[in-house]
């Protein structure tokens, strides 16, 4: 529709004026994550990432994932995450840590079923 937005601050003590640019990364970081789609080899459909972003735990002091993924505390393994994501956006190999099957709802699905599975064959055993 070609309208602009615009991202307002008032800092009213120290904290929430340390605070900003954090404020700010996850905007942006979270305008990136909605635009991203990906498609695998041999599918028609393109997918976009989990509704819960969980790529935005490097910023915030206690992840949250969707159901099936995952707590990664790691600060490394969670900024490793997001810069292999800009990686693979530009086309490059990730160096480790992108985990982007538990970033996807059909491949959380399909690993949910998977474990459920192999919980039920321990049952049985």
């Amino acid at each position: 529709m070609g309208g602009k937005n615009t991202i307002v601050m008032h800092n009213t003590c120290e904290d929430s004026l340390l605070a900003t640019p954090l404020i700010y990364d996850l905007v942006i970081l979270g305008e990136l994550c909605a635009r991203v789609q990906v498609k695998r080899e041999g599918e028609t459909e393109w997918e976009s990432f989990h509704p819960v972003l969980s790529l935005l735990s490097y910023m915030l002091k206690a992840p949250l994932v969707p159901n099936g993924a995952p707590v990664v505390n790691a600060l490394f393994t969670q900024r490793c995450a997001v810069v292999n994501l800009m990686r693979a956006c530009l086309g490059l190999a990730p160096d480790n840590h992108m985990t982007l099957e538990h970033r996807f709802e059909s491949t959380l699905a399909k690993l949910s079923s998977e474990s459920e599975h192999a919980n039920k064959k321990m049952r049985l055993s």
